[in-house]
Protein backbone atom coordinates (compact mmCIF):
# COMPACT_ATOMS: atom_id res chain seq x y z
CA UNK A 1 0.00 0.00 0.00
CA UNK A 2 1.45 3.08 -0.97
CA UNK A 3 1.12 5.84 1.78
CA UNK A 4 0.60 9.83 0.55
CA UNK A 5 4.09 10.81 1.98
CA UNK A 6 5.96 8.16 -0.07
CA UNK A 7 3.95 9.50 -3.48
CA UNK A 8 5.88 13.20 -4.07
CA UNK A 9 3.63 15.90 -5.09
CA UNK A 10 4.38 18.63 -7.49
CA UNK A 11 2.57 22.05 -6.73
CA UNK A 12 3.27 25.46 -7.19
CA UNK A 13 3.76 27.75 -4.45
CA UNK A 14 4.42 31.87 -4.35
CA UNK A 15 6.43 33.01 -1.92
CA UNK A 16 7.25 36.36 -0.62
CA UNK A 17 10.46 37.64 -2.01
CA UNK A 18 12.52 37.04 1.36
CA UNK A 19 11.12 33.93 1.66
CA UNK A 20 12.41 32.77 -1.34
CA UNK A 21 16.00 34.02 -0.62
CA UNK A 22 16.50 32.79 2.30
CA UNK A 23 15.50 29.35 1.38
CA UNK A 24 17.53 29.95 -1.67
CA UNK A 25 20.86 30.78 0.30
CA UNK A 26 20.14 27.84 2.34
CA UNK A 27 19.99 25.62 -0.48
CA UNK A 28 23.47 27.31 -1.29
CA UNK A 29 25.01 27.22 2.06
CA UNK A 30 24.27 23.70 2.56
CA UNK A 31 24.71 21.91 -0.52
CA UNK A 32 21.67 20.80 -0.85
CA UNK A 33 18.75 20.76 -3.38
CA UNK A 34 15.99 23.91 -3.05
CA UNK A 35 13.30 21.35 -2.97
CA UNK A 36 14.93 19.46 0.00
CA UNK A 37 15.14 22.71 1.96
CA UNK A 38 12.20 23.98 1.47
CA UNK A 39 10.69 20.71 2.76
CA UNK A 40 12.43 20.58 5.57
CA UNK A 41 11.74 24.22 6.33
CA UNK A 42 7.71 23.30 6.04
CA UNK A 43 8.11 19.95 7.80
CA UNK A 44 9.91 22.22 11.12
CA UNK A 45 7.18 24.91 10.94
CA UNK A 46 4.53 22.46 10.96
CA UNK A 47 5.64 20.05 13.92
CA UNK A 48 6.69 23.43 16.03
CA UNK A 49 2.92 24.34 15.37
CA UNK A 50 1.92 21.25 16.57
CA UNK A 51 3.58 20.81 19.70
CA UNK A 52 3.61 24.19 20.90
CA UNK A 53 1.11 24.23 24.19
CA UNK A 54 -0.13 27.66 24.72
CA UNK A 55 -1.36 28.74 28.27
CA UNK A 56 -5.04 29.23 28.81
CA UNK A 57 -5.73 33.15 28.42
CA UNK A 58 -6.65 34.10 31.76
CA UNK A 59 -8.05 38.00 32.89
CA UNK A 60 -6.85 38.66 36.58
CA UNK A 61 -9.02 41.69 37.97
CA UNK A 62 -7.23 44.28 39.41
CA UNK A 63 -8.71 47.33 41.88
CA UNK A 64 -9.15 50.29 39.45
CA UNK A 65 -8.51 52.86 42.27
CA UNK A 66 -12.07 54.81 41.88
CA UNK A 67 -13.39 56.46 44.17
CA UNK A 68 -16.12 54.53 46.18
CA UNK A 69 -19.08 56.79 45.07
CA UNK A 70 -18.81 55.72 41.21
CA UNK A 71 -20.59 52.75 40.15
CA UNK A 72 -19.53 51.43 36.80
CA UNK A 73 -22.88 49.84 36.46
CA UNK A 74 -25.08 53.15 37.03
CA UNK A 75 -24.08 54.76 33.26
CA UNK A 76 -26.39 57.21 34.06
CA UNK A 77 -24.89 58.11 38.21
CA UNK A 78 -21.60 57.60 35.90
CA UNK A 79 -22.05 60.70 33.41
CA UNK A 80 -23.64 62.81 35.69
CA UNK A 81 -20.19 62.49 38.18
CA UNK A 82 -18.11 63.13 35.25
CA UNK A 83 -20.72 65.89 33.39
CA UNK A 84 -22.82 66.91 35.75
CA UNK A 85 -26.70 67.04 36.13
CA UNK A 86 -26.93 69.77 33.38
CA UNK A 87 -25.80 67.82 30.68
CA UNK A 88 -29.50 66.36 30.20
Amino acid sequence: MTRLHDVPQRTTLTLDDDVAASLQLEARRTGRPYRAVVNDALRLGLERRATVEREPFRVEARDLGLRPDIDLDDIEGLLDAIEGTSRR
